[in-house]
């Protein structure tokens, strides 16, 4: 077994771990939040955390009527030029918690006096140094190169965030439900290993999502083109729509994030246009009347919420990196060119 595939198979347990264990730990960094009542969000992040971040707008603007911008670190370390903030709620969000450009955003926000946040897998990196207050995300050593279960728990960490800035009840029955359906998504890799040898030859994949899984797209997208060299290209579907569908033709290959939610209605009209236009469709879904017209339907477990639907959505999408990283012979716990922790400026 490779350090991917462990990995990839230790969510659930890890996921089950950081609610038994982080949620004192969040609850207070909650109720801290609530005294100084922010108004707004920035969050500094790169890679996979970035698509986290991405979540994040979608999850505090919509639980919790925050509005998120993600921050430009080049402002900090290369332009010298932070922009002036009040009100503000800046969180860095990393794996490793070592990029510089990243601790940078923190370091500023706490000398212009605003709360500051960590969520990484190190409680002793520079960026839990530079910041007030850290989630711990205690998924243990990821040694594969492509980050699996530390991106699944920096989206629990943010679900559990949004839960316990909300003081919602019922998100926080919700939360426990995650590990399992992360579980049962698992349960795809022998379709996917079986159907993965069809896509050997694939050139490019268009990954589409919208809202919750907008982050989820980019995510996809990201494990493929590390683990396969498969050149992917993400969008929101609704961005899709005006202009690069024209690029869609017979032979083109989609894969579709569109677990059931309030976008049903969007994501019906974008499969019809996918299948007029004879694309090859992958589809992750719960819903049957757009998994029926899959080439490969991936079922997501049924009663997820959409706002914890990004969790088990990007299980297949990993095992679908893997397997075809493996149909292709590659080298799949040191993709070339890659290293565990990139350090930018």
């Amino acid at each position: 077994m490779t350090r991917l595939e462990r990995e990839i198979y230790e969510q659930p347990q890890v996921l089950g771990a950081l609610l038994a264990e982080g949620w004192p730990q969040v609850q207070a960094i909650a109720q801290e939040l609530r005294h100084r009542a922010p108004r707004q969000v920035l969050i500094a992040a790169r890679g996979s955390s970035d698509n986290v971040a991405v979540y994040a707008k979608y999850l505090l603007g919509s639980v919790n009527r925050l509005p998120v911008a993600l921050a430009a670190p080049s402002l900090y370390t290369y332009y010298g030029a932070p922009p002036r903030l009040s009100d503000t709620l800046v969180m860095g969000i990393s794996q490793s918690g070592q990029s510089p450009d990243i601790v940078a955003v923190l370091a500023d926000a706490r000398e212009q006096g605003l709360p500051t946040l960590a969520i990484t897998n190190d409680a002793a990196s520079p960026l839990a140094r530079a910041a007030d207050a850290v989630i711990d995300l205690r998924a243990g050593e990821e040694k594969s190169v492509a980050a699996t279960k530390t991106y699944t728990t920096e989206l629990l960490a943010m679900a559990m965030l949004s839960a316990a800035l909300a003081e919602d009840e019922a998100m926080r029955t919700q939360l426990e439900s995650a590990p399992q359906a992360v579980a049962d998504a698992l349960t795809l890799d022998a379709v996917i290993k079986q159907r993965a040898e069809r896509y050997r030859y694939v050139e490019h994949i268009t990954v589409l999502g919208r809202g919750f899984n907008y982050g989820t797209a980019f995510e996809a997208a990201l494990k493929l083109k590390e683990l396969t060299y498969t050149t992917t290209t993400p969008y929101s579907s609704a961005d899709f729509m005006h202009g690069p569908i024209a690029s869609l033709g017979s032979g083109s290959c989609a894969l579709v994030i569109a677990p059931s939610g309030v976008l049903d209605a969007d994501m019906d009209g974008l499969l019809a246009e996918l299948e007029g236009r004879g694309a090859e469709m992958i589809v992750v879904s719960d819903r049957e009347m757009l998994l029926c017209r899959a080439n490969l339907a991936l079922r997501l477990p049924a009663g997820t919420p959409e706002w914890l639907s990004p969790l088990p959505a990007v299980v297949p999408a990993q095992l679908l990196a893997y397997r075809l990283a493996e149909a292709r012979g590659l080298n799949i716990d040191a993709p070339r060119g890659l290293q565990k922790v990139t350090e930018t400026r």
